[in-house]
This record gives C-alpha cells, sequence and structure tokens, in this order.
C-alpha cells in the first residue's frame, strides 16, 4: 500500500499505536479537524481491500478496527516500505548520508523528494548539513546538470564516515532501518556478534561494549564495501601487539567467505589500527616503558604543577590511567582515527577546572608535534585529571559498604564514577569493577549491592543503576543503600559580590566585553595589565562556552592577584527583544 504523502503514512502508524481524538491528531500534524477527517476518509478507502478501517469512538477517538484478520495480517507483513520514509529533519539528513555513501550511482533529489514525499526545497535545505558533515571527513559531493550528485573522496574517508554515522544512529535506536535493511546487508550485525566476541576472547583482547560495537558496524560496513568492489588499497601501519595482529588476521578469514572476494592485505592492515585504537589495555604502573605516550604524561602533569600549582606527579594510579588511554590516542590521532565522546557537554560542566588545565596543557604540547588532539580525545583525559585532582585535593576517604561496579564504557568513565562516589558518598568501598558480560557469568554477588551504568537482573543483591553524570534520582537511591543523608544546601552568598553584576543591554563585541570586565577587575586590584590577553588567548583556543547561554571566559594560568570568582555571564529573557541582554557576575 503506497501512501500518496508523507502525512497519511504518519498518520496511519500512529492510529495503529493508539487511540487518539481528532483535537489530539490535529494539534501533532498541524493541520485542522477537518483535514483530519478527510484524511481518515482517505485512509478508510485504502484500507477497503484489506479487511480494516478506522471508525470514531465516542469520548476516546479514531480506533483501528479490523474485519478481516487474514487480509489485514498479509498487508503489515508484505508492506512494511512506509516505515522506511524518514519522517523529520533529522531522519532525512541520516538517509541522504547513508545514500550518498552506499550508492555507486549519481543520487536526483527529484526523486528522492517523490519516494519520501517532500519537497526538493526541503531536502535542499537538508543537504547543507550534509554537505557539512562530509566535509569533516574530506568527503565533496559534485553536482552535474541532468545527471544528479555523487560523492568523491577517499574509500577509507567513506568507511570511517558511515561507521560513525551508524555508530551515532545505534547508539539511539538499534533497530532503525538504516542499520538493518539501508546501509548493511540484512542481518549482517546478527552474524558477526557472536565471530567478533569469540575472537577477542580468544586472543585475550578486552574491549568496551561500545568499542566492540563500533568495531562490529566497521566490519559490516567493510563487508559490504568489499562486495561491491571497493576495497582499501596502498594503505600499510606500523606494526601493533602480536595479539592485535592475529585478532585482525583471523577476522580477515572470518570475512573472505562472507565477502565472496579476495581481501587486501591493507584491509587487514587498517582493521589492526581500528582494534589497537580501541582496545582497553590493562597496564600496572611498573610495566609501563618509556615512550611518546610517556613523554607526554610527564609534560600534561609537570605543565600542570607549573602552571596552576596542582602537584599530581607522584600519583603513580594517574600515570598509569592517563598512559593507558593515551597509548592508544596516540593510534587514533596519527591515524586520524576518530571515536566520540557522548559525554563532552557534561564533562565540560561537571569538570571546569581540570578541563581548563588539561585543555591548556594539551595546546601548549601540541605546539611541539604535528599531532592535532581533538577536542573528544581531550575530555577523555579531562576525566582523568579531574579524578586526580578529586583524589588528592577535595575528597576525604572512609571504609563501609562494599560495592561492585558493573560499567564497560571505558577506562576514563569508571575512574570518573569511582571519584563520583567517593566524593558523594566517601563510605563506599568499590572492590571490583567488571563488564556487564563479566556480570552475567558471575554465579553469586558477595558485595553489599551493585552499581551499574546499564539495567541487569539481580543476583540476591539490589541493583543501584546510575549514569555517568547521575541525576538527583538515582543519587537518592544510591543514598538509601548507603544509609546516610548528605544533603547540604550551598551557601550562594559565600560566593557573590551585588558589585560584581552588571546588565549589558546594548549590542558588544565579545573583545568589548571582555576588555571592560577586564578593567573593571584591574581597577579592583585582582589582576594586573597582562590578564586580558591571556583571557583573549584562552577563548582563541577553545570557547568557553557551557551551554545554555551560560560561559567562564578566564585565564591561561593563575594571574589573579588575590581570590576571586571566576566571570561568567549569562543570557536572561527579555520579551520583544531581538538578542536578550546578558547579565554579567564575576
Amino acid at each position: 500500500m503506497r501512501f500518496p504523502n508523507q502525512r497519511l503514512a504518519q498518520l496511519f502508524d500512529t492510529l495503529q499505536k493508539e487511540t487518539l481524538p481528532q483535537d489530539e491528531l490535529a494539534r501533532r500534524f498541524a493541520v485542522s479537524t477537518r483535514t483530519v477527517r478527510t484524511d481518515i476518509n482517505m485512509l478508510n478507502e485504502m484500507l477497503a481491500d484489506h479487511g480494516a478501517l478506522f471508525v470514531l469512538c465516542r469520548g476516546e477517538g479514531y480506533q483501528l478496527r479490523i474485519l478481516d484478520p487474514a487480509r489485514y495480517q498479509r498487508l503489515t507483513q508484505q508492506s512494511p516500505a512506509h516505515l522506511r520514509v524518514p519522517r523529520t529533519s533529522t531522519e532525512r539528513i541520516h538517509y541522504l548520508l547513508t545514500r550518498f555513501l552506499t550508492s555507486a550511482w549519481a543520487i536526483k533529489l527529484e526523486d528522492l523528494a517523490e519516494e519520501w514525499f517532500v519537497s526538493r526545497a526541503t531536502l535542499q535545505s537538508d543537504m547543507a548539513e550534509v554537505r557539512e558533515w562530509l566535509n569533516r571527513y574530506q568527503l565533496t559531493i559534485e553536482a552535474r546538470p541532468r545527471y544528479g550528485m555523487k560523492l568523491f573522496g577517499s574509500e577509507m574517508a567513506i568507511r570511517t564516515c558511515l561507521t560513525d554515522l551508524l555508530y551515532q544512529i545505534a547508539q539511539e535506536n538499534s533497530e532503525n532501518p538504516l542499520l538493518q535493511m539501508e546501509a548493511l546487508n540484512s542481518g549482517m550485525l546478527l552474524t558477526l556478534q557472536p565471530l567478533l566476541l569469540h575472537c577477542f576472547a580468544r586472543f585475550n583482547i578486552r574491549m568496551t561494549d561500545e568499542g566492540e560495537l563500533y568495531l562490529r558496524l566497521y566490519c559490516a560496513v567493510a563487508v559490504r564495501r568489499i562486495s561491491e568492489g571497493y576495497p582499501l588499497s596502498d594503505f600499510s601501519a606500523d606494526e601493533v601487539d602480536g595479539d592485535v595482529q592475529a585478532a585482525a588476521r583471523h577476522i580477515i578469514n572470518l570475512m573472505r567467505p562472507i565477502t565472496g572476494k579476495v581481501i587486501a592485505p591493507a584491509e587487514e592492515a587498517w582493521l589492526r589500527l581500528n582494534i589497537a585504537a580501541r582496545r582497553v589495555e590493562e597496564i600496572a604502573p611498573s610495566a609501563i616503558s618509556a615512550d611518546d605516550g610517556d613523554s607526554l604524561v610527564d609534560y600534561i602533569l609537570s605543565y600542570i604543577n607549573t602552571h596552576y600549582n596542582y602537584n599530581l606527579q607522584d600519583d603513580q594510579q594517574l600515570r598509569a590511567d592517563l598512559l593507558t588511554h593515551i597509548k592508544t590516542m596516540i593510534t587514533r590521532v596519527r591515524y586520524q582515527i576518530t571515536i566520540p565522546n557522548p559525554l563532552l557537554t557534561n564533562i565540560k560542566q561537571h569538570y571546569p577546572m581540570a578541563y581548563d588545565v588539561t585543555l591548556a596543557a594539551v595546546s601548549s604540547w601540541s605546539k611541539y608535534t604535528p599531532y592535532v588532539i581533538s577536542e573528544n580525545e581531550i575530555g577523555f583525559l579531562v576525566l582523568h585529571i579531574g579524578v586526580g585532582l578529586e583524589r588528592h585535593y577535595n575528597v576525604g576517604y572512609q571504609r563501609h559498604p562494599q560495592v561492585m561496579l558493573v560499567c564497560d564504557t571505558g577506562n576514563s568513565t569508571i575512574r570518573m564514577i569511582q571519584a563520583m562516589l567517593l566524593r558523594k558518598y566517601p563510605q563506599i568501598v568499590v572492590t571490583c569493577i567488571i563488564s556487564l558480560r563479566e556480570y552475567e557469568m558471575q554465579e553469586s554477588i558477595e558485595e553489599d549491592f551493585v552499581i551499574s551504568t546499564v539495567r541487569l537482573s539481580e543476583k540476591g543483591k539490589p541493583v543501584v543503576v546510575m549514569s555517568p553524570f547521575p541525576t538527583d534520582y538515582q543519587l537518592e537511591q544510591l543514598g538509601k543503600q548507603v544509609l546516610v543523608d548528605r544533603t547540604k544546601p550551598y551557601m550562594l552568598e559565600r560566593f557573590f559580590d551585588a558589585r560584581h553584576f552588571c546588565i549589558i543591554d546594548r549590542p558588544m563585541e565579545q573583545a568589548q566585553l571582555f576588555r571592560l570586565l577586564c578593567q573593571q577587575l584591574e581597577q579592583e586590584g585582582f589582576v594586573d595589565e597582562t590578564f586580558y590577553p591571556s583571557v583573549e588567548e584562552r577563548e582563541a583556543i577553545l570557547s568557553t562556552m557551557l551551554g545554555e547561554g551560560i560561559a567562564l571566559p578566564h585565564s591561561l594560568g593563575l594571574l589573579a592577584k588575590k581570590a576571586w570568582c571566576t566571570p561568567c555571564w549569562r543570557r536572561r529573557a527579555s520579551s520583544g527583544a531581538k538578542k536578550p541582554p546578558m547579565s554579567f557576575s564575576c
């Protein structure tokens, strides 16, 4: 059954799931109630041959009534095409990216507009974000009259872009049709899952669940590209650990019969790098050797000690954690392998001091190296530095409840959760940290309770589900297990002064605002003339905007002559104003 427009497809899908009155339908689809009645009549005409219709139940709304179950079942089994029509701007962008990244032929927007029941102008508007996404991978789209648009770029970039896109989609909805039908061969993800898990277990390679998912998506992308005649060529890489080489060779041998093609050595080399870049290494401080990673750790900790007076150089746990992450990070930045950091926004908000000192140290180090450290990678380093600062400068310890931590999202996230637990509930003792798969293999739990980042089945002990940056409700549930009430209100009057609030109600450039505020700080004796250039330099490295209209502009290093609060500004609502005025406090 082919719907004549997108709204009918959405209406049909909605009313299959729930009964809704026409007023609610009109509100959801931004149409009049008369249009809703017209659309219902059109759907009933289309459903007449399929043994079903929509009826209006008084006091409830429109409800699907099936008159002939056999005919209606055949309709639902044989006509899933409407489910593959993108219905929002985000979905259309994902579908457009997938089409360009997987199509061997030129694509015409007119054809897609007819297929997806939208105008060509709508798709033309979506193409701006599609081009921006592709530019990140040095991929370009060329358009020719009467021919269409085609993607150009290296095969490596195409695969990386497609894998990153599918990984983002899988994080939001693992049942998305793009994963099951559009971008990958049908059933390929399910086929590869046991093969990869067995391979990693066989060669003693530890992967987080997210790392395993990414590699599985990449292998599924590689299978399609190789089988369609798009192999990698002319790629070589430095040698990696023997276990990683053996695992990559084993996976290539598994992929060969699936693709039905000869697989080039470049494929194995690129797969080795992807495994090495996402492997979780467990290295004791005594087993660390001096290499590029070790020199970077020394530089970062020395920079923080010199410029911010936080001495973390003797923290062997922090050194081990940083080096464990940096060893794989250098592999990624050397070969421009990107991994997403879904916690980046929260990291900036919850670890502003650690973010600033880490950014300053990495920015200083990058002046002497050809590597470009992305903001995502800096975010991972911030977690380790933040944990070190909490451990040495802000946290006391007590021993009390025994806790098992189930977390399989990376070593940096684990350390962050541990620091948060000890900061909020210092009585807690984390006896062991295991992954979801390891937890499921446990026969019994000896600890008092379990803290997990995902939902688990209980094994005789309570389970508290907690995100890396927990909500108030999650902390409340955790407090019930710890049996300690640690709520304590903040005293804002201790940190703010009415003299340091001002409202900017006229247009002003950023440089003007910085100059105005720095002059006030100079007049009050908080800073000298070197402070303003340092603030501008810090802002040029990376914006200090935290989101929701909040920004914390500040200098690089410690330049204040006496204690003062970090300046911040926010936009406040103002009716009738095109740009709301900014209130500034320091």
